[in-house]
């Protein structure tokens, strides 16, 4: 693609990171297929293809002008909040082209330059302060929580918001801050961190993932003070607070690392290890930070990642049962590392079947469900459905988004992968299963 920047807009350096980019798409149109925006609506411009053209437009806006850039047509606006951020498009993509940095650069730009209405302004304002911050997160989901049975009464953003809370239970136990140490002799030492979301409302899955590696001989190092990685505020556009919530989580993940070391960091919420992977793109351009980031996004591993190559050790009589694998967009798209996970399972002994479609999107996408509820709503049904039809015994995923938009809608229960492996190795059986 043939790019306009002028000198001055590639001062940027945004805009010299998606310059880049965008000459190497070759508008060739793999990307449309797979695109589950784009099958729902067959609107090229809710295609990456037709995104990728808006995207240059957006950046190349006020090229000949002095003043700041003007705002965006409210059509570019629609046309790039419809994105799911699925990232299907990148594997299908023969080009190479990394749309996860674009689509991150464009959503920054458009949170820049474009006043959005009330409630909008309000909804991302609220998301963004609140589900990064698991004091205030547990405030709202035990205010909202007794609303939920309205939730059939309203519509859009509200309802959806409510059926989440329905699905949604405040923990009153919480993986504390520390250090775990191994059993029998020490193989290696990893960070965690508590995470926002899934701390409050699914602590059981660190808490799994901790009792997994201290019986394979890994000292598991819970980090304080770092509990968001940036991946919602990244999902909102609002790029400052990401990124301040990222540096939390570099300086201590370095603070460790240059202390006792670090094998890695990894991740059971497959949203944020895609953007923690990431990390230094956050920070392009930053002469104090971006080289600190990478550092830490080479790190970073998906929890089936890691717990792939340790050669874990199960009973010769474990649980036997028929599991629907949900392999999250992030982690199959964003990361490629959805076969570990469905390994993993298959070694523990269990029947593991899998959508004939693949890894397509149930519209979590972060807040997407919030944002765009209707899409989410008809993206969720179809994955559902589809799930519904292996008839298991319990679908497993590994990513809490994914799990609470699908609960609702499966016939089976939903559990986190690290859960069914620690049960497996006689671990407690995951709680939604008994």
């Amino acid at each position: 693609m043939r790019t306009g920047f002028t000198e001055s807009q590639r001062a940027d350096p945004r805009i010299r990171a998606a310059d880049e980019i965008l000459r190497n798409c070759v508008h060739c149109g793999f990307c449309a297929p797979a695109c589950p925006t784009y099958r729902l609506t067959g609107d090229e411009l809710d295609g990456p293809r037709g995104r990728i053209w808006l995207i240059r437009d957006l950046l190349e806006a006020g090229a000949e002008t002095a003043g700041p850039p003007p705002p965006p047509d409210p059509s570019i606006v629609t046309h790039l909040d419809r994105c799911v951020g699925c990232l299907a498009c990148m594997p299908a993509c023969p080009s190479g082209v990394d749309y996860r940095s674009l689509i991150g650069i464009a959503r920054d730009v458009v949170e820049e330059r474009t006043r959005r209405g009330p409630w909008q302004r309000s909804l991302r304002a609220l998301l963004g302060r609140v589900l990064p911050n698991p004091g205030l997160f547990t405030i709202l989901m035990r205010m909202v929580r007794p609303l939920a049975p309205l939730r059939h009464l309203l519509g859009g953003t509200l309802s959806a918001g409510l059926a989440l809370a329905a699905g949604g239970q405040v923990r009153t136990e919480r993986v504390v801050p520390g250090t775990y140490p191994p059993q029998g002799p020490p193989r290696g030492r990893i960070a965690m961190i508590t995470g926002c979301a899934q701390s409050v409302l699914a602590p059981e899955i660190n808490g799994a993932l901790i009792r997994i590696l201290n019986r394979a001989g890994i000292e598991a190092v819970v980090l304080g003070d770092a509990a968001c990685c940036g991946a919602l505020n990244e999902h909102l556009g609002q790029g400052s607070a990401a990124r301040a919530h990222a540096r939390k989580v570099i300086a201590r993940v370095l603070m460790e690392a240059d202390g006792g070391g670090l094998d890695a960091v990894v991740q059971t919420a497959s949203g944020c290890g895609t953007l923690m992977k990431a990390y230094g793109g956050l920070f392009v351009g930053d002469q104090e930070w971006e080289a600190p980031a990478r550092r830490v996004a080479g790190l970073v591993r998906d929890a089936g990642e890691f717990l792939d190559g340790l050669g874990l050790g199960y009973p010769p009589s474990g649980p036997a049962r028929r599991i629907a694998w949900q392999a999250p967009c992030s982690l199959a798209n964003g990361q490629g590392a959805a076969g570990s996970s469905s390994g993993l399972l298959r070694d523990a002994g269990f029947e593991v079947v899998e959508p004939a479609e693949g890894p397509v999107c149930c519209g979590s996408a972060g807040t997407y469900n919030l944002t765009e509820p209707e899409t989410a709503a008809v993206l969720g049904a179809d994955k559902a459905r589809s799930l519904n039809r292996l008839a298991a015994d319990a679908v497993a995923s590994s990513n809490l988004g994914c799990m609470m938009q699908l609960a609702p809608r499966l016939e089976a229960p939903v559990v986190h992968m690290v859960e069914l492996i620690d049960w497996a190795q006689g671990g407690p059986a995951p709680r939604k299963m008994l």
